[in-house]
């Protein structure tokens, strides 16, 4: 296998607060190689968010980040914020959940994605514009030589979403990092907006991130999925291996939760109880407050270590609960 793109090795981050630290990622170690997806999956409050901020120098402030982070084999942390800005700026792209807030509402869209072009690949105005036509084109948005020069709100949802697809990619990135990226989206242009990454994805070898929720997407677009709670990697593996053989009661548990053909909004199982708050962490299993199959008190107060339990599976749990016991629980 070729070397990753983007790997991270032991990266925490904390808050200092009047409750305490706050430790909201834990020691994740995860890595996502050229044409592969990488899915990382959880609630709100797990961690997965803040985990990319920090590994990419977008940590709010006040964080303080520990480990190592690598894009494409140089360490990222040890940059200073200009050679990081620069780095990020010209091997990174981001996707973010709502389009609007990653567009200058005063800034015409053709501007807006040929500005990237002119700071990190030093074109002039005239070839950043043509190039800002190409990319439009490239993602879909019709007659883009004239709609380069409309500003955002002449377009709809979905094409504003594809034209900060376009900004993502002025640079040709080696790694796209996609926040919640169709979240706010309809499902007719959700699916034409996975399309439209899957096949430049594959037409330019990207790596790509997906955060989300939506465990749908996950199964018809990851390679790898990475399931984090508390901060805390709780299970990652292949996504065939993942959804065949869910082995840690929280992935079980999301799984189960998912929306099914036929059933009724109201019938839907849910997870009991809230994920906890990044100062209030139990010293033992994070997810055991809520555990349906919690065991005995080594749950409680150990902290179970991420072991492998098949080739490339890997789960922290110190049992593997049935999932139709976890799915019987959790109703």
């Amino acid at each position: 296998m070729s070397e990753p793109v983007l790997a991270l090795e032991g990266l925490t981050v904390t808050f200092g607060s009047a409750r305490g630290t706050a430790r909201v990622v834990d020691g994740v170690d995860w890595a996502v190689h050229p044409g592969q997806t990488l899915a990382v999956v959880g609630e709100s409050g797990s961690g997965k968010s803040m985990t990319v901020l920090s590994a990419t120098g977008l940590a709010p402030r006040g964080a303080k980040v520990t480990g190592t982070v690598r894009l494409l084999g140089e360490e990222l942390t040890a940059m200073s914020d200009a050679d990081r800005r620069r780095a990020r700026g010209r091997h990174i792209g981001f996707v973010y959940q709502d389009p609007m807030t990653s567009l200058n509402p005063v800034m015409t869209v053709g501007r807006q994605v040929s500005e990237a072009c002119e700071e990190h690949l030093g074109m002039s105005k005239q070839e950043g514009r043509k190039r800002a036509v190409e990319l439009l084109g490239l993602v879909g948005i019709p007659s883009p030589e004239e709609r380069v020069d409309n500003y955002p709100h002449q377009f709809s949802g979905g094409m504003r979403q594809r034209v900060v697809i376009a900004m993502a990619l002025a640079n040709e990135p080696e790694v796209l990092i996609a926040d919640e990226a169709t979240t706010a989206l309809d499902v007719t242009t959700q699916a034409q907006i996975l399309e439209l990454v899957a096949g430049l994805q594959e037409r330019l070898g990207t790596a790509v991130v997906w955060i989300t929720h939506d465990l749908g997407v996950v199964a018809g677009i990851a390679d790898r999925v990475v399931v984090m709670y508390g901060g805390r990697i709780i299970e990652q593996g292949k996504v065939d291996d993942l959804f065949a053989d869910p082995a840690h009661p929280y992935t079980q548990a999301l799984l189960a939760a998912r929306p099914q053909p036929g059933v009724r909004a109201d019938r839907l199982l849910t997870i009991a109880g809230t994920p906890p708050l990044p100062t209030e962490l139990p010293p033992g299993c994070a997810f055991w407050p809520r555990c349906p199959v919690r065991g005995d008190a080594r749950c409680e107060h150990e902290e179970p270590p991420l072991v492998e339990v098949a080739p490339g599976h890997e789960v922290r749990s110190f049992y593997r609960a049935d999932p139709a016991v976890t799915e019987e629980r959790s109703a």
